[in-house]
């Protein structure tokens, strides 16, 4: 069903406007044309309408939800988008700030100022960091815990504000290496092609892309296995370095923590709390809207 909002935006006069926002994913990091970056979001752009989009990208590689809500969103709003996407979060999954409250508040705050604009809200859950890195037991899962979370809070918030959401944490794309870039944590150039058709067929489906679908063939071979290597031995090594100094001593210790649950049997304990953690951020929004109606 189309919602009243989804409606505004298809009748407004004058092209498209359609700004992005978010980390490297959006920025289009993995699918790489000239001296810079494509990605989903400038694929998808040009599918939008038969005439004129006007596209900008905003996303930054390593911007979290603070950085969207401070930095991007204020440039989002002067351009008065009627179409927005806002993807972001698995950075704030890496960081030894991690607050999924904080989180929530922040996406809050963006999804509502876009929403009051009129504008279209595009939004994705994604997959955990810990299963694309291919890391062990104990480290990957409390990764995936705060991923859920992140995801859980999006599910929620995408429908209290009529986005139109795309569930691409789980399916075949996720576990298909011909979709991934070397880094492993980011799509490669079938993988961003994949992300902006799906896109478009949930915009297509409220009217609101008319232009051609982004053919799912990439342009480019994939990284051959001497590319993964190099990857790994050059960029890769720095990219770890540098969340290392970061999340490493306290992913180690969540690691301890999770050792000793399972030693204990008592791992579900970790999973209710995050749970809880989670429904008393939404909570905590929900408390906030009637304090501010009141």
């Amino acid at each position: 069903m189309r919602s009243a909002r989804h409606d505004g935006a298809a009748r407004r006069e004058g092209p498209l406007t359609f700004v992005a926002l978010g980390d490297s994913l959006t920025e289009g990091v993995g699918d790489p044309v000239d001296d810079g970056w494509r990605g989903w979001a400038a694929l998808l752009a040009a599918g939008l309408g038969e005439g004129t989009v006007r596209f900008t990208n905003l996303a930054v590689s390593g911007a979290q939800t603070g950085d969207v809500l401070e930095r991007q969103l204020p440039a989002a709003l002067k351009l008065r988008p009627g179409l927005v996407s806002v993807v972001v979060g698995v950075n704030d999954t890496l960081r030894c700030t991690f607050d999924i409250r904080a989180v929530a508040a922040r996406l809050d705050q963006v999804y509502a100022a876009c929403a009051g604009q009129g504008a279209v809200l595009l939004t994705a859950c994604l997959p955990d960091p810990g299963t694309m890195l291919g890391l062990p037991g104990a480290l990957a899962r409390p990764l995936a815990r705060r991923q859920r979370a992140v995801n859980t809070v999006v599910h929620a918030l995408s429908e209290r504000y009529g986005a139109l959401h795309l569930h691409a944490c789980e399916g075949d794309w996720v576990t298909d290496r011909a979709m991934w870039s070397v880094d492993r944590l980011h799509p490669g150039e079938r993988g961003h092609r994949q992300l902006a058709l799906r896109f478009h067929a949930l915009l297509a489906g409220h009217g609101l892309a008319t232009g051609p679908a982004p053919s799912p063939e990439p342009d480019s071979p994939g990284p051959t296995a001497s590319a993964s290597l190099w990857w790994l031995a050059t960029a890769g090594t720095g990219w770890v370095a540098r969340r290392c100094t970061d999340l490493l001593p306290q992913l180690l210790t969540l690691a301890a923590d999770e050792l000793r649950h399972r030693a204990r049997g008592t791992s579900a304990r970790l999973d209710l709390r995050a749970s809880a953690a989670v429904s008393a951020a939404l909570a905590a929004l929900s408390l906030g809207e009637q304090t501010e109606v009141a």
